[in-house]
């Protein structure tokens, strides 16, 4: 499928969100460890996680999953509790390189509970071959509905 400019530039990020009948605190505990959305769809209690030190002195998360592999994360900002933003170094499927940025918003609802938001952009940096970046994209895209919903029923278990 051949896509126009404009139509490569939409599809550069995914956008998602979902309401969490949760306080910010236990939601912003969940979104500030680095790749907790690396699973088959249900949040780990106890992820394997190391930290590395990177040739520049910034740390590393690496997150080893037992079936997926070993993902690689740099944490980029940290709002608490209201904003958290991570970048994808090396995947499975990808050496250790300057992947996507992943951002969490937390925004307190007025009812009580949470809207969790994350903007995962920077697909197109993957690779020149906008086939290659868009599929990718195309399998976030889809865990990203999965992993909200993994969070929700993460922390309204902890609620």
């Amino acid at each position: 499928m051949v896509h126009t400019t404009e139509e490569l530039a939409e599809l550069d990020s995914i956008s998602r969100q979902i309401d969490i009948d949760a306080s910010a605190e236990k939601v912003w505990s969940l979104i500030t460890r680095p790749g907790w959305y690396v699973n088959d769809g249900a949040v780990l209690d106890d992820p394997d996680t190391r930290v590395e030190t990177a040739d520049d002195g910034t740390e590393i998360a690496v997150v080893t999953h037992p079936t997926m592999g070993e993902f690689r994360f740099r944490t980029i900002e940290l709002d608490e509790p209201r904003y958290a933003a991570f970048r994808w170094l090396g995947t499975p499927s990808r050496g250790v390189t300057e992947g996507t940025s992943v951002e969490f918003w937390i925004e307190e609802k007025p009812a009580g509970g949470v809207t969790l938001k994350v903007l995962e952009s920077g697909f197109s940096a993957l690779s020149e071959d906008p086939a290659i970046w868009l599929k990718e994209r195309e399998g976030n895209d889809n865990g990203w509905a999965v992993e909200l919903e993994a969070a929700k029923a993460y922390a309204e278990a902890r609620a």
